[in-house]
């Protein structure tokens, strides 16, 4: 963790005393104190909102997750209806008529293109 640019400097002896030096003493802890304090407050304040932007990405993430389940169950439901009309015996006549669609479309194109 990085520290802030505080310097140390130890206060001067007052002419006053040790208790003179001990009240000024007193006084920087409670300036050092109360400075900890602002900067706890604003690491807990981020640490909620880290706590919160997390939440929202996890709920984000198990709402994708249910996405892909379902997408999976439609893609499984797919394949087996595909796979089932592959084991059919009409396949040639399904093949016959993609080809002639095919070819319907690319005729059309031709004629719309050539016109144009």
């Amino acid at each position: 963790m990085r520290r802030s640019n505080y310097n140390y400097q130890p206060l001067p002896q007052h002419p006053g005393g040790p208790s003179t030096s001990h009240d000024a003493l007193e006084e920087e802890n409670e300036r050092v104190a109360d400075e900890l304090k602002e900067k706890i407050g604003a690491l807990k304040s981020l640490t909620i909102d880290i706590g919160n932007e997390v939440r929202y990405q996890d709920k984000m993430l198990r709402g994708i997750d249910d996405d892909m389940d379902r997408t999976g169950g439609f893609l499984s439901t797919t394949m087996s209806r595909v796979i089932r009309l592959g084991r059919g015996g009409g396949v040639h006549k399904h093949m016959c008529y993609m080809f002639l669609f095919v070819m319907f479309v690319f005729f059309l194109l031709y004629i719309v293109l050539k016109l144009r």
